[in-house]
This record gives C-alpha cells, sequence and structure tokens, in this order.
C-alpha cells in the first residue's frame, strides 16, 4: 500500500503561499520547488512578453527567482508571493532592456514559430503588442498575459491605480487603431 507522507508532494502542492514561504525560509526545497513550479510559467511569460526574446525570459525568470529566494527573508507574507515575484520579473526586464538601450526604438521581437501562433491574426497581435511603449505593453502583459487585477498591476509596479488603467486604455485604444489601420489597407 502506498502512503504519502504529511508533508509529501501532493500536500506541499496544496499549501498557501505563505506556509509555502515559510517553509521555503526554515530550509525547505520543497517548498521552494513548489513556489517554482506555481509561478514559473507565469514569470517567464511575463518577461518574454516584455522583452520579446525567449533567451533574455529565460534568464530573466531565472534571476527573478534566484533574487526571490536569496531575500525570501523579506518577504512581507501579508502580500502576495505571486505579485512579487511578478515585480522582480518587470524589474529585471526593465533593467535589462535599459542596459542596452532598447527603450528607445523598436524591439526586436522573436515571434513564435508556427506551431505554437496558429493564425495569422494571433501574429499580428503579438506584432502590435511588441511595438506598443514599454510601459503599455508592461500593463498588457500584465493584465491580460498574466491575469492580474488593476490594484495588483499597481502594487507590482508601485504606481497608482488610476496610471494603471489610464495606461490599459491606452494600450487598447493604440491596439485598436493599429489592428484596424492594417485591416482597412
Amino acid at each position: 500500500m502506498l502512503t504519502v507522507a504529511p508533508d509529501g508532494p501532493a500536500v506541499i502542492g496544496r499549501r498557501s503561499d505563505a506556509h509555502l514561504v515559510r517553509a521555503a525560509r526554515a530550509g525547505s526545497r520543497e517548498a521552494g520547488a513548489a513556489l517554482f513550479e506555481r509561478y514559473w510559467l507565469d514569470a517567464w511569460r511575463a518577461a518574454y512578453a516584455i522583452t520579446g526574446r525567449r533567451a533574455l525570459a529565460d534568464d530573466i525568470a531565472q534571476d527573478a527567482f534566484e533574487r526571490a529566494f536569496a531575500s525570501i527573508g523579506r518577504f512581507d507574507e501579508r502580500r502576495p508571493f505571486g505579485a512579487w515575484l511578478h515585480r522582480i520579473v518587470v524589474n529585471r526586464a526593465l533593467d535589462l532592456l535599459r542596459t542596452e538601450r532598447r527603450i528607445v526604438g523598436e524591439v526586436d521581437v522573436e515571434l513564435a514559430d508556427e506551431t505554437s501562433v496558429s493564425h495569422e491574426g494571433d501574429r499580428e497581435l503579438l506584432t502590435a503588442v511588441a511595438s506598443l511603449p514599454l510601459q503599455r505593453r508592461v500593463v498588457l502583459v500584465l493584465r491580460f498575459g498574466v491575469g492580474l487585477m488593476p490594484q495588483q498591476i499597481a502594487d507590482v509596479l508601485d504606481v497608482p491605480v488610476g496610471t494603471i488603467n489610464s495606461r490599459i486604455a491606452r494600450a487598447l485604444a493604440q491596439l485598436r487603431d493599429e489592428l484596424e489601420v492594417e485591416d482597412a489597407v
């Protein structure tokens, strides 16, 4: 008969983020692994959507986790771990883009291959999002790519929620205008 230890993988995976953070602080590799598994894909997607490059997204997401686990002792358990991690991801992505002096001008977009972008409309949308100014692109990625609510995005970026709502509205209007112009041509 197969039995699972009280803190086995099945139990750890169901624990709250706060519990996992406390266990990770105490040295539990399983808790750290559970947090990693829970948030890796969202962190990577956010990094990829901001930078437009797979290799850079890999590096940013990995670096964000390393930084998060290195400073987990300072994490405020009253706040959501996911939002804290996404803030690290966004900050690392922006820092690297600034370092490369890529904020001004075009962003090289490494569009996904044919198997992951099934329709030409999807490719058009990805290209249009990649062409947005960085601040607008970041809020769209966090809102629609990661699924954060405007208040959560405001917490991640440390800006007022009104600014987030404004950036989202302007980004959507810009996309609408750009995609409608392309359709008309």
